[in-house]
């Protein structure tokens, strides 16, 4: 073990900005789920079974990772067209 310092400073991480679609992507789960409670708070029809407000919240809530994975499918395109360095083009 060595005594000395040889610690080197902490390098920044650059973090890109996402584009206002993969914003709007990530944000329609939320507004559906939360949002809309007023339009759809009402127990018939019932669909498979089951009252209208817990089939759309099981909808959404199975549909959120399909909005989550066009988001980042979205964004890894708008970033290799920002920078084509050795990360972009391996995508």
């Amino acid at each position: 073990m060595t005594s000395g310092n040889n610690h080197s400073a902490p390098q920044p991480v650059l973090i890109e900005r996402p584009s206002l679609g993969t914003i709007l992507l990530g944000l329609i789960p939320c507004l559906a789920m939360c949002l809309s409670v007023p339009l759809w708070d009402r127990i018939h029809p019932m669909i498979l079974g089951i009252p209208f407000n817990l089939f759309w919240l099981i909808s959404w809530i199975l549909l959120t990772p399909l909005c989550m994975w066009v988001a980042y499918k979205l964004h890894l395109r708008h970033a290799s067209h920002r920078s084509p360095g050795p990360e972009g083009a391996s995508r």
